[in-house]
């Protein structure tokens, strides 16, 4: 087995878990408390978010929805999102891309905590809408 991908952002850090198949990318991603990622799109995939642990506050076009440890939220391609951690202890969640190009140019910020929207344009990089922005809850 090859080594994982590691990445430290400003606002915790990401693992990449899969990225072998050309549909889809799996990450594991920690938002350390009082962090959040930017406020973004990606006009080459969706995302599935699974909440492992913590309670992770979501915003996807402008709805701010709170979801909770083994709860799920869907990503539309071009979906306005982000995900904050108001809580007090690491939020983790499991995310899989799905869609045609994985890459970290494929992200358009529209707003950033850490300054990496580039002046005017609203663009930086970094590192199936049916249901879009619908918590799915464990049964």
């Amino acid at each position: 087995m090859s080594e994982r991908e590691y990445s430290e952002r400003p606002w915790g850090n990401y693992t990449v878990l899969s990225d072998d198949a050309s549909d889809h990318k799996v990450k594991r991603i920690v938002v350390h408390p009082g962090k959040r990622l930017s406020y973004q799109r990606h006009s080459k995939r969706a995302e599935h978010w699974f909440i492992v642990s913590g309670t992770a506050m979501v915003t996807l076009d402008g709805t701010v929805t709170e979801v909770h440890r083994g709860e799920s939220i869907d990503i539309p391609l071009e979906g306005a999102h982000r995900i904050a951690n108001e809580g007090d202890s690491d939020v983790v969640l499991i995310e899989v891309q799905h869609g045609t190009y994985f890459g970290e140019d494929d992200i358009v910020r529209l707003e950033d905590d850490y300054g990496r929207v580039e002046a005017g344009t609203g663009t930086g990089a970094d590192a199936g809408a049916g249901d879009a922005g619908k918590v799915v809850s464990p049964t």
